[in-house]
């Protein structure tokens, strides 16, 4: 084959694409805030799981290698770009404008507050709370401890708290 990888690799990596393709995207979206960044960040990510292959002891290493990848990426690119915010189209259709009007609002001063933080505690939040990886995946998957991980979490919240309970945001 012309791309160097057999025709089950390819199945292997389409499958490993369709599996956690949106979850790439939903934590590079909610550590950048931005859709276009995010979506720029997990293409990065699956053509650099292309190039190296499936090479992997397990499922566990495969997640704990794109985590890193997508957290990698995110903080380089977070070091170059304005922090944005954007807010998803409306929850739903029957919903009526004032609760959907209420909900961007509150999406979007969470958004605000999270692009706001330091990339390194947005990244230790966004893996450990909002996507609920265990604190030892967390501390793989930035490079660091599991103290330093809980620590950049609590300090977060912290920091989310205290700006979330201002009405400047």
């Amino acid at each position: 084959m012309a791309s160097g990888i057999s025709s089950e690799r390819s199945d292997s990596f389409e499958q490993v694409l369709r599996e956690r393709q949106r979850r790439v995207l939903r934590t590079a979206y909610r550590i950048l805030g931005n859709w276009a960044d995010a979506e720029d960040v997990a293409q990065e990510v699956f053509l650099r799981l292309h190039r190296r292959g499936l090479r992997f002891s397990n499922d566990a290493a495969l997640g704990a290698w794109i985590y890193r990848v997508t957290v990698n990426l995110c903080i380089d690119r977070s070091r170059t770009a304005k922090p944005a915010t954007e807010v998803p189209d409306a929850a739903s259709a029957d919903a009526s404008v004032e609760i959907v009007l209420i909900r961007e609002q509150q999406k979007e001063r969470l958004m605000t507050a999270l692009s706001a933080l330091p990339v390194r505690e947005r990244a230790a939040l966004v893996l450990r709370e909002i996507e609920e990886l265990p604190t030892a995946a967390v501390a793989a998957a930035l490079g660091t401890t599991e103290g330093t991980v809980r620590s950049q979490v609590a300090k977060a919240i912290a920091k989310l708290r205290l700006m979330l309970s201002r009405r400047e945001l």
